[in-house]
């Protein structure tokens, strides 16, 4: 009966045990993420800390994570896409698990979705970036309209849109900007002239800080992100004006671990988190009550930067035969 007894005892704690093993395997979480490693490792590694959640992540440009969740989309792999553009977010929100996160009032209702599908965590204004070693800081071009110099051929860092929501925002900006229809896409097909494309938005600032690129289009935090490490970059707000890109994290529609995702969500966004992004990787966010004055960056507010209307629910609609277009342009101007 003893020897029984303690049978009994040594299987209980080894279920225990095996229970809790199982527990803390199940605390984990799966995020396909388009933002660079400094950013991943920085969230993560807090997120970790703060809620004992492991983060797996799936590194890829915003084009490529969404293609990868059409093709899961019936056992998705997935729980959290982070860091792409509302286009993206919105064309692919049956995609997504509705949640209200616990940082929605803070967000102006214009960067979240109204069915909750997804939020926005930053705002990305389009510019130039400027090596300063490589062009003086006062001979660079002052808009985007410079940059349809033939001198700049080769010269000039780009994403493919196909992999980036923000180069597609870039694009479709720029034919407006120009006049729109075939004027529009006439001055875009000589602009992807002077154009060096590469596959991932990291490999343009990079280009760009590290001098194999004079010119980048990017977004705006790459500029004070490195020269803040020592690089020689220029932020160029361009004089004829520009627009931003949004970006945000949605919740993967069957994925194994939503409660984790839903933390993640409400992390993501919380104030005291967002000022932390900012102060280390000068992300601009959504949020109405962070005061960018107090902050490191020196990233002027929105009211002294010269925005354009962007029509992104009309792009958005016509992403795929735009996409078409701009496959086009690229081809022809090789």
């Amino acid at each position: 009966m003893r020897g029984s007894t303690v049978r009994w005892l040594v299987t209980v704690a080894s279920l225990l045990v095996l229970g809790a093993g199982n527990a803390w395997a199940q605390k984990k979480l799966v995020v396909y993420t388009a933002n660079e490693s400094t950013l991943n490792d920085l969230v993560f590694s807090a997120f970790k800390k703060e809620t004992g959640i492991e983060v797996e992540p799936v590194a890829a440009g915003s084009g490529v994570l969404v293609r990868r969740l059409q093709a899961e989309k019936a056992r998705p792999l997935g729980d959290i896409i982070w860091g792409v553009s509302r286009s993206l977010l919105q064309t692919n929100k049956a995609l997504f698990e509705p949640y209200v996160s616990k940082n929605k009032d803070a967000t102006p209702a214009e960067y979240r979705d109204p069915d909750d599908l997804w939020i926005g965590n930053n705002l990305h204004l389009l510019v130039i970036l400027q090596n300063t070693k490589l062009v003086p800081a006062d001979r660079g071009p002052k808009s985007w309209a410079d940059l349809l110099d033939p001198k700049w051929k080769g010269k000039i860092a780009f994403t493919d849109p196909a992999n980036s929501g923000s180069a597609y925002a870039t694009v479709t900006m720029l034919v407006d900007l120009w006049g729109g229809g075939d004027a529009g896409w006439k001055k875009v097909g000589a602009l992807f002239k002077n154009l060096k494309v590469l596959n991932r938005s990291s490999l343009v600032f990079q280009g760009v800080g590290n001098g194999e690129y004079p010119l980048g289009i990017s977004l705006e935090y790459a500029g004070p992100l490195w020269a803040a490490g020592g690089a020689p970059v220029k932020v160029v707000y361009p004089s004829d004006g520009t627009t931003f890109s949004m970006e945000g994290v949605g919740i993967v529609k069957g994925g194994s671990n939503t409660d984790q995702a839903k933390a993640f969500v409400d992390y993501i966004n919380r104030k005291d988190v967002r000022e932390t992004i900012l102060k280390a990787t000068f992300r601009r966010p959504t949020r109405a009550d962070v005061d960018l004055t107090k902050l490191p960056g020196n990233m002027p507010p929105l009211s002294e930067v010269k925005l354009i209307k962007y029509d992104e629910e009309g792009w958005t609609e016509k992403r795929t035969k735009t996409m078409e277009q701009i496959k086009d342009a690229i081809q022809d101007s090789r």
